[in-house]
């Protein structure tokens, strides 16, 4: 009976190497192992992030800071939003810098829970959900490389930069380290890179992943209100039209769809835990049928 057994065995697998040759099964299996979750390695992580982020510096700061154009765009923009009903963004400004406890919080929010959140976040993927971690991951740098390029083809001043709107530059008036576009630091960043808003890209980011994956409703809601609440920054600094904002969006959702299309699955339903690199993954067994 065992004989039978192996006799068979050995046919299968003889007629599937017929079926699938060498080359074809090496390429399949080697797309296959790249695009499988495997645990993160810390030192490539801090490697990786910190080589990301001032490569994204030096190239946002790169593009060449078109004021002219930048300022006829958000001329637009804010003529746009002003035909749709929408133009808010001054009143809003307006309304919150007259609260100095209020803006001076934004203002430091705004410099400050852009960077702080989003690796929170990150590390905590790293630590408690290591499966769903580089498809998260590439979700959030190839939204910002979205964004770079959205830097480039349509630069846009923010509103506080406008000629004759009356936007108050909150971080200027109220003397807050609150943007690197104001006072002194201004000539390290590019002014004129608002379209898309990355505070809300990343933000949107930061509340899905702690949504899909926080295990206490509380930091479920405060997830939700997380950008929520960084719109209403953006928008009360006179950093970014609300318009900017759905540019982050799109760029997100681009990111979104290449995770997708890479791993088969979005990243939340990835498995939570996956086995170290260099160790096989755990084989299946078929047990016979019995009877």
């Amino acid at each position: 009976m065992h004989m039978g057994d192996s006799t068979v065995t050995t046919l299968e697998g003889r007629q599937q190497a017929a079926a699938h040759p060498v080359a074809e099964e090496t390429g399949k299996g080697r797309l296959r192992r790249l695009r499988t979750p495997r645990r993160p390695r810390l030192w490539f992580e801090i490697l990786l992030i910190a080589v990301s982020y001032w490569t994204y510096s030096l190239v946002r700061n790169a593009v060449p800071e078109q004021r002219a154009e930048a300022l006829r765009n958000a001329d637009w923009i804010w003529r746009l939003e002003g035909q749709l009903g929408l133009a808010f963004e001054q009143s809003v400004n307006h309304a919150v810098n007259s609260v100095t406890w209020l803006i001076v919080g934004m203002n430091y929010y705004y410099a400050t829970l852009h960077f702080v959140v989003t690796l929170g976040v990150l590390v905590w993927l790293y630590r408690s959900h290591p499966g769903r971690y580089a498809a998260s991951r590439l979700v959030l740098f190839t939204t910002t490389g979205a964004a770079l390029a959205g830097y480039y083809l349509y630069p846009l001043a923010p509103p506080r930069l406008m000629n004759g709107e009356h936007f108050i530059d909150t971080v200027m008036v109220h003397q807050t380290w609150g943007s690197m576009a104001s006072g002194d630091l201004k000539h390290m960043s590019n002014q004129y890179a608002a379209m898309p808003s990355m505070h809300i890209g990343w933000s949107v980011w930061c509340g899905l992943t702690i949504f899909a994956l926080a295990s206490v409703p509380w930091a479920r809601v405060l997830g939700l209100l997380y950008p929520a609440v960084t719109l209403v920054v953006i928008v009360a600094t006179a950093n970014h039209f609300w318009l900017d904002a759905v540019g982050g969006l799109v760029c997100l959702a681009f990111g979104y769809g290449i995770a997708l299309a890479w791993y088969g699955r979005w990243p939340y339903s990835l498995p939570r835990l996956v086995p170290e690199r260099g160790k096989p993954e755990p084989r299946r067994i078929t047990l016979p049928k019995q009877g």
